[in-house]
């Protein structure tokens, strides 16, 4: 286990396209007023997000992709997958072989602690802590999680970050994960071209959950996640990673939208299922891991009817349709560009007595989100006050979807 150090940490009011400082010292700034539906996420597993829709309405997962063209290859990967093959709800109430069914999530507040995030696969494509996940968070597959996935989903409501961690499992204090990757809920933001996330496909996996509580007031504005058992190696926007099983040109890339037909009658289904379903055919479902065949993924929650949710088997692979696969890229054409830009990164003060706040400032152009560690983690502007309890050495992270640049200072306590 690595020991968290003591520290403060104080967001500067610089910033011009994030949140604002604030100047009480509290991690957790105000949002910004692009950012006011994201404080009406209440907090809790599971809690209701009050309308907010991750990432803005522009980004891929909150299309209308319902007059999207389809692909020419659309019939044979449905016959590849298994035309006759019955979508299954991946969620659901109560448990299963003693573990519950679902992506669980959480919502915590500016006033959850950032705790160390240790590597224990993919680190170099991880974003580094610290970040607001309290080790009581639940995991996939709660209250045994097993060895599968081992997912932990958390969004914070007061900056507006949602942090994912895969291979999660708890340290003490701190997590060792197999990966994590930290979204920028107001931005959209992508993963650098072919690095993974805490999902296969390099995407965020909250906001392709089904989740009660929008299916519950009767809309779904976004497109949904779900899993093959059969991938090739190639990947669509906004996946950025390809974790191939297949060689088959029929196989699915990571990334691959699908679309149930406009013609599909819904009429039979129950209100809540007929939400699912029209939602699948205005925003289709993204294809983000390797998995069980045609699994559509949500959220436990013992609100949902386990018998209501199985009548959805009777959508077949065939009732689908794969909409046009561009930008599609493979080994041989991944974007190239590049990475952000670090002018600066400074210290107000680099030998200080403990506990003395120290402003660290940054000039960087081209990244999509910064990180800033030990101490503050995710954040938005151009600095941030730390107040360090020991010597330490603070490297700012600057990423974008060609990748990422390094930067460090070195604080001296006396």
């Amino acid at each position: 286990m690595r020991k968290m150090p003591n520290f403060s940490v104080a967001f500067m009011a610089l910033s011009v396209t994030g949140c604002a400082a604030s100047p009480t010292g509290n991690r957790a700034p105000p949002p910004p007023p692009q950012a006011s539906n994201c404080s009406s996420l209440s907090l809790g597993q599971g809690a209701s997000l009050g309308g907010f829709i991750p990432f803005p309405s522009d980004n891929l997962w909150n299309q209308d992709i319902s007059s999207a063209p389809v692909d020419a290859s659309s019939s044979a990967i449905i016959n590849f997958i298994g035309a006759g093959v019955g979508m299954h709800a991946d969620f659901g109430a109560a448990q299963y072989q003693g573990s519950t069914i679902g992506i669980p999530y959480l919502v915590v507040g500016g006033q959850e602690a950032p705790v160390s995030i240790n590597f224990t696969a993919f680190g170099s494509e991880s974003d580094p802590g610290p970040m607001p996940v309290p080790v009581a968070a639940p995991i996939e597959g709660y209250p045994n999680p097993g060895t599968g996935d081992r997912h932990v989903l958390v969004l914070d409501n007061s900056n507006c970050f949602l942090y994912e961690l895969f291979g999660a499992y708890v340290s003490g204090n701190s997590w060792n994960a197999g990966s994590a990757a930290i979204w920028d809920l107001l931005s959209n933001e992508q993963r650098p071209y072919t690095w993974t996330s805490a999902d296969a496909a390099g995407l965020p996996i909250f906001p392709g959950l089904v989740r009660y509580d929008e299916v519950a007031i009767g809309q779904v504005r976004h497109a949904f996640r779900f899993t093959l058992p059969q991938s090739r190696n190639a990947f669509i926007p906004p996946a950025s990673h390809w974790a191939a099983t297949s060689s088959d040109a029929s196989a699915a890339p990571m990334g691959m939208r699908m679309r149930l037909r406009a013609d599909f009658d819904v009429s039979a289904y129950s209100a809540t299922n007929q939400v699912i379903l029209n939602a699948l055919k205005k925003y289709g479902m993204i294809m983000a891991d390797n998995g069980s065949n045609m699994y559509l993924s949500g959220t436990p929650d013992d609100r949902w009817d386990n018998n209501d949710l199985r009548a959805l088997g009777q959508v077949k692979t065939s009732d689908f349709e794969v909409i046009q696969m561009t930008p599609l890229y493979t080994q041989t054409n991944v974007p190239n560009g590049a990475a952000p830009l670090i002018t600066s990164f400074t210290a107000s003060s680099i030998s200080i007595s403990a506990g003395t706040q120290v402003t660290l400032s940054w000039q960087v152009s081209g990244a999509s989100y910064v990180i800033v560690s030990p101490d503050a983690g995710a954040v938005r502007g151009t600095g941030v006050s730390v107040a360090p309890a020991q010597s330490a050495t603070y490297t700012l992270y600057a990423t974008n979807a060609f990748g990422r640049t390094t930067a460090t200072v070195s604080i001296t306590v006396h």
